[in-house]
């Protein structure tokens, strides 16, 4: 699951990337509200964590702007007003939940799993494309009676894949996506797990394959 983290203040967010990342989270951090939007243009994340006072553009003024552009990802507002008036001002321009500081590593990651998962509940939780299912509840790949779990990032990949049946995914694309902009992580990683997949394609017995366009990427067929 990637996440955005916005907030000025150096240490802090150096803290929270790092505390993030150990969660499995994979983390982009910027420094200021103009950064923020051009960040979530790109449309790769699953949740952000906004904090209200930034330069160049406030947090309320971003979580406004996210929402009038039709963005729905969860949003966690950081600040250290902790007036009602404030936190109700956050919460009717569209952020889904509200943090004062100072608060603890613990406390955040329990906020950012229960709005990431209270995203994920609020949809279908059955990708299906041909034959083959795809549990984003519960991580489970099947076909017919036969259910295989993938791993975390299998599992990304996938779910990619099953969100755009008949999409040429790229491996920067994944790259992006998954790693981060910022991975020191191979671009062959990418290929290592679409083998894992094919095998656990093979497993589930689907007619469903991934078929690699060479010089493009990666896309999913029917083979029947």
């Amino acid at each position: 699951m990637r996440l955005l983290l916005a907030e000025d203040e150096k240490a802090l967010s150096d803290a929270l990337v790092a505390i993030l990342k150990h969660a499995n989270y994979t983390v982009d951090a910027v420094y200021d509200g103009e950064d923020a939007l051009d960040y979530l243009d790109t449309g790769v994340y699953d949740g952000v964590i906004l904090d209200i006072m930034m330069p160049k553009r406030d947090g309320i003024s971003v979580l406004k702007e996210a929402r009038k552009r039709g963005m729905t990802l969860p949003i966690l507002l950081l600040t250290a007003k902790s007036e009602i008036d404030d936190k109700v001002l956050g919460l009717d321009a569209g952020a889904d939940d509200y943090l004062t500081k100072p608060f603890s590593m613990k406390e955040l990651l329990a906020r950012v799993r229960v709005m990431t998962r209270r995203k994920a509940e609020s949809g279908d939780n059955l990708l299906t494309f041909g034959d083959l299912r795809l549990d984003t509840a519960t991580f489970e790949l099947g076909c017919g009676d036969k259910t295989i779990r993938l791993a975390n990032k299998e599992f990304q990949m996938m779910q990619m894949l099953m969100s755009s049946p008949g999409q040429i995914i790229s491996t920067e694309k994944f790259m992006d996506k998954i790693w981060g902009w910022d991975s020191e992580t191979e671009l062959n990683v990418v290929w290592v797990y679409i083998s894992y997949l094919r095998k656990k394609l093979l497993n589930v017995g689907t007619t469903v394959k991934i078929a690699a366009v060479r010089g493009s990427g990666y896309t999913l067929e029917k083979t029947v």
